[in-house]
Parts: structure tokens; sequence; C-alpha cells
């Protein structure tokens, strides 16, 4: 007799159906575990030796054989331990084999019978409900499973003896409740920043449509507070945001205690990342920084310190949101729409664009351009706004706080996203949609220039050299500063505007 348990195994953000079929008979005693698993999964049955022993249970001296189904499909974690243990568990008459019928299982245990947490909870749990099934999970992960939907029948035990006695009727669980993490502190102001009124103009403007942005001035100027405080004026997640985020934070691992958190990530990997960190990949083709800042902001600080080669690999996910990482037996796809910032300094003595200043490199020209040739042109082309930042004056710094801060920015960014969402949601676009993410040939109809406009970014074009991209990102930057001033015509002024922030750092690429 084969007794079954349902699991999943993870591409990506999918979860995967995975039939555990556990099969005990009389031979050599044996036990093994097929269909393609890894070394953790491999190592599953020692783990479940042990926590049957701790729960005063024994396996029988027979062959105990598991299969994982599909056997082609890779089976990595060892969140494959429970439902293992389980199968073993109705086929010795442990536990009634009808209980797990309608369940759909994953955990990985400790030796003592103790469930442990695992990872992917909570795209487990909405893969289970679209099945019909409920779910068993760890009981730390029980607040995460919680949310996949109100419907959906959720034990969370802590260890095999609780699950046991539950089937039984002794020991009965109750729900787990969804939990939001706790707001660690408030987030950055702008009301912090003196001076530097042109970079908070850009700010915003980022905001308000999804661009990317690029900050390049000397060491000091503010640069990294400023990119700190773009979470600080971006419009709050809806369900949708918040659901998708958490899923790939469930599939790596950054969910403490089962609790979704409701802000939008902000990930700073350092300058020395590799490929893998910034794009994803390593063992088991997990998310990297790129994918784990959807929906949210990727600020790369000291931006020509990172290598060339992993710069250049953001370049695919900038234009089509996710990332696709390819191996020799599956391919996994992560979704990664994330704003990227961007900061550095003119040339590595950082002082170039400084009035007066002779670098000892040779002429600045040349530092700035030795420097800045570490950062390729198709990456630029992909940056909506370049921005110089000037250096901070004293007489800046002794000035008192600006009236205006975040909350005041904030309620103009809600503004022009809400005329965006209404403006793609009558066109059939998701409501989240942005200028920034608008298809091309949408943004040529819904960002058409007036005469004046046209005429100025006809000339433009052939003075700037824009590119098609070019010229797209252009009209999508110029979009959203006619939905800062409520405009429902892009008009020349928004286009001026708009191109200002392209030429002014053209060097930068030199």
């Amino acid at each position: 007799m084969v007794t079954r348990v349902a699991t999943v195994a993870f591409e990506g953000i999918e979860a995967r159906a995975v039939d555990v079929q556990v099969q005990i008979i009389p031979g050599a005693v044996h036990f093994a575990v097929v269909g393609l698993p890894d070394k953790a999964v491999a190592e599953s049955r020692e783990r479940v030796r042990g926590a049957l022993i701790a729960s005063g249970l024994a396996l029988p001296a027979k062959r105990i054989t598991v299969n994982l189904a599909p056997a082609d499909l890779p089976k990595e974690g060892s969140h494959y331990d429970l439902p293992i243990a389980l199968g073993v568990m109705a086929a010795i008459g442990a536990i009634p084999a009808d209980a797990l019928a309608g369940y759909c299982v994953l955990g990985e245990l400790a030796l003592d019978g103790a469930i442990t947490a695992v990872n992917g909870v909570l795209p487990a749990a909405i893969a289970a409900g679209a099945r019909g099934l409920g779910l068993i999970c760890p009981g730390p992960c029980g607040p995460e499973a919680a949310w996949a939907g109100g419907d959906l029948d959720v034990l969370a035990p802590r260890s095999l003896i609780q699950l046991a006695n539950h089937f039984k009727g002794s020991q009965v669980m109750a729900r787990p409740e969804p939990a939001i993490a706790a707001p660690t502190g408030t987030l950055p102001d702008l009301a912090d920043i003196k001076g530097q009124e042109g970079a908070k103009r850009a700010l915003e403007i980022a905001a308000s449509g999804g661009h990317n942005l690029l900050f390049n001035g000397p060491p000091g100027a503010g640069k990294s507070m400023l990119a700190a405080r773009l979470p600080s004026i971006l419009p709050p997640l809806s369900p949708r945001e918040l659901l998708d985020i958490s899923m790939i934070q469930s599939v790596a691992g950054e969910l403490r205690g089962g609790a979704l958190s409701s802000r939008r990530p902000f990930r700073q990997p350092h300058h020395s990342a590799s490929m893998a960190a910034l794009i994803g990949g390593g063992l088991g083709a997990k998310p990297g920084e790129a994918s784990l800042a959807h929906g949210g902001v990727l600020f790369l600080d000291e931006l020509p310190e990172f290598t060339p080669q992993v710069l250049d690999s953001l370049r695919q996910p900038m234009e089509t949101g996710e990332v696709m990482i390819a191996r020799a037996n599956h391919r996994v796809v992560y979704p990664a729409r994330f704003q990227l910032v961007a900061a550095m300094n003119p040339c590595r003595c950082g002082q170039a664009l400084e009035p007066g200043y002779a670098c000892r490199r040779g002429p600045n020209e040349r530092c700035v351009a030795q420097y800045g040739a570490r950062i390729s042109g198709p990456l630029l082309d992909r940056i909506d706004l370049r921005i110089e930042v000037p250096a901070v004056t004293a007489a800046d710094l002794i000035l008192p706080p600006p009236a205006e801060g975040s909350r005041e920015a904030a309620a103009r960014v809600a503004a022009a996203r809400t005329a965006q969402g209404q403006r793609y949601a009558a066109r059939g676009l998701p409501a989240s949609t942005t200028n920034a993410t608008c298809p091309a040939t949408l943004i040529e109809e819904v960002a058409s220039p007036d005469a004046e406009g046209t005429a100025l970014i006809r000339t433009a074009a052939e003075s700037l050299r824009l590119s098609a991209r070019g010229f797209h990102r252009t009209l999508r930057v110029a979009r959203t500063l006619a939905d800062l001033d409520g405009e429902p015509r892009v008009r020349r002024m928004h286009l001026a505007e708009a191109l200002s922030y392209r030429g002014r750092s053209e060097r930068v690429a030199a």
C-alpha cells in the first residue's frame, strides 16, 4: 500500500505540486528517498528518523521507499521533512491514513520532533488554496500562511506530537491569525535636508512617475540622504503589491515570524556585490537584490565602483520588470519591477566639477571621462533623471529647517499617482501602472505634446542624439511633470524640464 501526501516544489515564486509517495514493504532494512532530491532532501531521512524516535515512534524494520513525484522535477530544500514523516506515520498507522488527504504539507524537522520554519510558506499557501487544499506548516510560519485567505484551513503545529494529537482529537489547534510587522522607527524625512531644492524636485518627480534616478555630485553633498528619503514620499502599497512583495520575501526567507511588512522595500547592496547577489542565482537560484527590491527602491551608492558586468546585468530587468535565471535542467523567473536610484561622484577625486579645482590625475575632463566610462551608455540610457547635486555650503546648513517635508511631497505624489492609475485603468492596464512602466505605444498617445512641445522635442532629439528609448523616456518624464501640475496635456515647459534632466549629465557618459 502506498501513502500519499501533497507538498510543493518552488520555481521562483511559483509553487508546483509534488506528490510524496511512501511505501513500506518487507525486505532488507533500508530507507530510500528518490525523485531527483538534492542533498538537503536526501538527508531528510535522518531527520525524520530522529524526530519519530523523539516522538515515541520507531521505524519498522522493513524497506521504506519515498518517491517525490514528478521524478524529473528537481527537489530542493528541507521543507520535505514533514510530508515524508507524516507519510511514514500514516503508513504505520500512527495517524489516520485519510487525515492528510485534504492538506498540502511543508516543514523542516528537528531531531527532537519540533517543526521548524521554512521558506516559501506564503506561495505554498496560495497554491494550496488554488488546488482546494488546506495547509500544514510550521508554527512560526502560521501568520504568514493565514494571509492566503480566510477560508483556507491552516494548521500550524510546533511539533509532531501536537499534530498527531490534533488528528486524534485530543488537542485541537486554532487557526493562526495574519500578522503585520511592527514598523522599525519612522522613515527619514525630507525636512532633514537643507538646500538641494533641485535634487528634492527630481526626487519628487521620480516618486510620482516611478522613474529611475541618478545623483552625481561631490562627496558630502547629501546624495545618500536624498535617496534614503525616497520611501517616505512613495504611495502606500496596494494589496496586490503587498502580496507580490511578500511572496518574494517568503521564498528568500526575509519574513520574520511570518509577519508581512507594509513598507516598500529599500535595498542598498554594497558595491562589492556579485552578479548572483544582485540579480539572483547561486545555490537554489535564490532571488537577488533586484527581485527583493520589487515594488520598492534599489539604491546603488558609488555606482561606478560596481563591476561593469554586474551593472549591465540590470539592463534587462529595468526594461522587462523580471529576472530570468536559467539552469541546465530548469528556469526560474522572479518579478523585479524596482525603481533604481543611484549615486556617484563625478570622478575618483570627487571634486572635478567644483569651480577652480584642478584634478591631480590630469585635466578634469579626462578624470571625469575615465571614471564615468565604468558606466555603460545603454545603462545610462535607461535612467530618466540625471541630476548634478552641488556641494552644500555653510550658508545652507545654518538656515532653519525647510517649511515642507515628506508629508507635503507625498500628498503631491499621491495625487499624480492617482491620475496615472485612473488614466491607465481606463485603458485596461493594471491600476499600479505608472508613467515609467506604461507601454511605449501608449505613452505616445497619453503624452502627446502640443505644437510647441512637438517642435522642441524634434529639435532636441537631433541635438542630444536621443535614442528611441531616450525619446520615449523623455515623454514619460514630461507626462509625470504634467500630472504634478494637474495638466491634461503635455506642454512645452514640461518637455523642456524633462529634457534638462537628460542633458545635464551627458558628460558622465563621455
